[in-house]
């Protein structure tokens, strides 16, 4: 780090208002900001400062072009009630990758990765303590330079704002297979998380929704037939005893959660094949009893569990019995709480002392 974070803290934290048992999904957010800008070629002024409105300009390009991208991240307690960051690095990298991608400027990983650090070690005590919950880190960019025209803006903001979060599915999810709606193409965007990607799922999840559903399984846009993955989330399927994902190919987000669940179940030695499946051969297994179990990986949801799969006029009714599935999400929590050994080295801790003078 060549710039020094600047630290300045609120006098009035909301923290005493706050019940960790009962936190409303998405609208409750800490007291502070990371904040830093991108001008004339470099990113400028690193802080940390008391969360507020951000004056914007009418015609901020990331309005108008869509040149906005984001993060999922989360921040758990250790041992010794220590903040604890979950693979960091690979976040930073993959921020990079869809900032390239929507001609955006890269974000130092260093830098990325500090301001992440810098605050959580502000914002430790919004760690929810309870099984299951954490702080989400949401780390944005966007274009803020007030210009009409169809180019790269010249000027960014890139902020990192935390909300604490409980369990983000309680129960086994019920999924859509969209035959209409399309989330990417090769060539697109399909592999950046970019806001516009999500934009364009909404109508379809609404639609989901309304028929009982939870969220949309996303078929390809050419043949609406090959899997791609779940609204928030990749996917993993037990056929015959060993685990089918489909590969990332262009328009299928490089999960975090996904690759960490790869070598996750490897490690209990359980093939795993990326490759592309079809839903007409996702339902012949399941017709013939070898589709075993389900189930979707990412940073808000973690592992979710799958109870059912419609397609067209078809359902698909997966078991009630996920051992190995239950097994990896068991592991997985537990490496992010300190509870089982981090043989991978995943975790980053986060030295309080350090982050709050």
């Amino acid at each position: 780090m060549e710039q020094q974070i600047k630290i300045t803290k609120t006098a009035n934290s909301k923290l005493k208002d706050i019940d960790f048992d009962n936190i409303p999904l998405g609208t409750t957010f800490t007291d502070h900001m990371f904040i830093c800008e991108y001008k004339n070629g470099s990113w400028n002024n690193p802080r940390v400062e008391p969360l507020e409105l951000i004056p914007t300009h009418p015609a901020a390009m990331a309005l108008h072009y869509g040149q906005a991208i984001f993060e999922g991240m989360k921040a758990t307690v250790g041992n010794e009630n220590t903040p604890l960051l979950f693979r960091p690095e690979e976040n930073a990298k993959r921020f990079n990758h869809s900032a390239a991608r929507l001609g955006m400027p890269s974000v130092p990983v260093d830098l990325f990765v500090e301001a992440v650090k810098q605050i959580v070690g502000v914002e430790h005590n919004w760690i929810p303590p309870q099984d299951g919950s954490a702080l989400y880190l949401r780390p944005f960019m966007y274009a803020d330079e007030p210009f009409i025209g169809m180019r790269a803006a010249t000027s960014y903001k890139f902020i990192v704002i935390c909300s604490p979060a409980g369990p983000f599915f309680t129960k086994k999810i019920r999924l859509y297979a969209e035959t209409e709606y399309i989330r990417a193409a090769d060539g697109g965007t399909g592999e950046a998380k970019a806001a516009g990607n999500y934009a364009a799922a909404i109508l379809p999840t609404e639609k989901a929704k309304a028929k009982g559903y939870d969220q949309v399984l996303w078929l390809d846009a050419n043949e609406h037939k090959y899997i791609q993955e779940v609204g928030t989330m990749n996917i993993f399927f037990k056929i015959g005893g060993k685990f089918i994902t489909p590969s990332t190919s262009g328009s299928i987000l490089k999960g975090i959660t996904r690759d960490s669940v790869i070598s996750l179940l490897k490690d209990k030695g359980f093939e795993v094949e990326e490759r592309p499946i079809t839903i007409d051969e996702l339902i012949g297994h399941a017709k013939e009893g070898k589709l075993e179990e389900a189930f979707g990986t990412g940073t808000a949801v973690a592992i979710a569990m799958i109870e059912a799969i419609g397609y067209k006029d078809e359902v698909l009714t997966l078991s009630n019995d996920n051992p190995v599935s239950q097994d990896v999400k068991n592991t997985l929590d537990g490496i992010k709480t300190q509870k089982i050994e981090d043989k991978f080295n995943w975790i980053l801790p986060v030295s309080i002392e350090e982050k709050v003078g």
